[in-house]
């Protein structure tokens, strides 16, 4: 049974047509829970390469320094591989269901959206415009899935756009001074680095799973309620 649409205060693009973002937004949470279990497993994993380096670096030696070191590199080597791949398999998530989101808000209405729908996917891929061309495209879908006539704000939006930079730039940072540390005092810092990285990580993709179940719970209720929406004035 199709619940039926308020019509909107602008008409809809052509191609553009409501489909429930909800089990989109399940698994992509679910995805970013799955990112964040191994943003943990690979904070502990810093944890045991900064111990076992502070101990190198401090000039401890023996059999046993050297088995754990052997440990924590190969823990620290698999926690990148599962980093990555549940990186991979959230991005091509998230994607869908950010499509989905885009594609229901123009239907809400159109005139909230100041770049093309195809940018919804773009902009994740083109260089320096993907530092804010996301977030604008999240944050006018947000504006059009609100409530009619209500104002809304992009306090989580905004928290997890930030955040996911900041993440993102000191995530380079670490992976750089992890790759050129040489001796024990330089890989010490950079594991200390990488602790601090994969900590801001976690917090942005909590922040991420708050924007993705409040813009799906949003356009749920929008299209569930039945609201007609404020006439435009003209």
């Amino acid at each position: 049974m199709t619940t039926p649409m308020p019509a909107p205060p602008y008409p809809a693009p052509p191609g553009a047509w409501l489909r429930s973002p909800a089990a989109l937004g399940r698994a992509t949470a679910l995805l970013l829970g799955l990112v964040i279990a191994t943003d943990l497993f690979a904070c502990f994993a810093d944890l045991l390469e900064m111990n076992v380096t502070g101990d190198l670096a401090d000039g401890v030696t023996g059999a046993d320094v050297l088995d754990r070191a052997d440990r924590a590199d190969a823990l620290y080597g698999v926690s990148g591989i599962s980093q990555g791949v549940a990186l991979v398999a959230t991005a091509v998530v998230y994607l869908c269901w950010l499509w989905r989101i885009r594609v229901n808000a123009e239907v809400f209405d159109a005139s909230r959206h100041t770049m093309k729908r195809g940018w919804t996917i773009g902009a994740w891929f083109c260089p320096v415009v993907n530092l804010w061309f996301p977030r604008r495209i999240v944050a006018d879908s947000w504006d059009a899935s609100a409530p009619w006539g209500s104002r809304s704000g992009h306090t989580p939006v905004n928290a997890w756009w930030t955040l996911w930079l900041v993440s993102l730039f000191v995530g380079r940072f670490a992976f750089s001074s992890s790759r050129h540390a040489e001796t024990a005092d330089e890989l010490h810092e950079a594991a200390g680095t990488m602790l601090f990285s994969d900590a801001l990580d976690i917090v942005a993709a909590v922040l991420a799973v708050v924007v993705v179940v409040r813009l799906t719970r949003m356009q749920e209720r929008k299209v569930l309620s039945g609201e007609l929406p404020v006439p435009a004035v003209g």
